[in-house]
């Protein structure tokens, strides 16, 4: 039987992530169990375990052959053996849904041979739902949207933690940007996508799971996501990390490219 196609896949995925939205409202601000992974891997809640759990089930019914990678299971090499894989981070942002910010997402990906084909974001406190399908273009809430037209780097809008934005990264110094800050990796390259900023940059090893998503949704409207040298992005590997990742409109993101260190 031949595979589903990007668009059958992307429709997957929004059902998918309006259910985690589903169960991550019943749990907001609602002082959901919570306990430290350990090892430098940040908090975990109940709600993250709970949204997993029903991703899991769902998807994996639904696409029995794809493999599966999220955060918030144990990792296995099956997943190495299939053609196409599921990407998830079931709450991206975990640190900010447990202080009641809204500003978390769900991240969801079919990744097919390293490449992202299906994608949504989904920011439930929001309402707000980012779809893209390789070759189809990207949507929020069902409109097509694009990065925004900025060609020069001087007073670009750039997402990034406070840390990215040290001197020492950038090619005498930092360049003269506009820092600006949002939780959740997957949120920040989804407002990349929507032209409300100029590009995004983390510099620090990234999960694969926080950028699969996003890194098509930015690429499908228009935008250059690369790693942190301007290599491309290529998913499930062994280790599911990226050296970093740069995104934005093509020209802001080359010129933050060729300033990096």
């Amino acid at each position: 039987m031949p595979a589903p196609d990007a668009a059958v896949d992307r429709a997957l995925l929004a059902d998918a992530a309006r259910a985690a939205g589903e169960i991550a409202r019943r749990h907001f601000r609602r002082d959901p169990e919570s306990w430290d992974k350990g090892g430098g891997q940040g908090p975990v809640t109940e709600a993250d375990l709970a949204v997993d759990a029903m991703l899991r089930d769902r998807l994996c019914k639904a696409r029995p052959d794809y493999g599966w990678l999220s955060e918030e299971t144990p990792d296995g090499p099956a997943r190495r053996d299939c053609a196409r894989v599921f990407v998830v981070d079931p709450i991206d942002g975990t640190r900010a849904f447990m202080e009641g910010s809204e500003n978390f997402s769900h991240s969801l990906a079919v990744v097919e041979d390293g490449v992202p084909l299906a994608a949504a974001i989904h920011l439930p406190m929001k309402d707000d739902l980012y779809l893209a399908a390789r070759g189809l273009g990207t949507t929020r809430n069902g409109t097509a949207i694009g990065v925004s037209m900025r060609s020069r780097l001087d007073g670009a809008e750039v997402l990034g933690t406070r840390a990215n934005f040290a001197d020492a990264h950038w090619k005498g110094g930092l360049p003269p940007i506009v820092r600006k800050f949002r939780s959740s990796l997957a949120y920040r390259l989804a407002l990349v996508a929507e032209g409300s900023f100029d590009a995004m940059v983390t510099l620090r090893p990234a999960w694969e799971w926080d950028i699969a998503a996003g890194a098509l949704i930015v690429a499908e409207a228009g935008g250059r996501v690369a790693d942190r040298h301007g290599g491309p992005l290529r998913f499930n590997n062994p280790e599911p990390r990226l050296d970093g990742v740069v995104a934005g409109t093509p020209l802001v993101a080359d010129a933050l490219l060729d300033r990096l260190v």
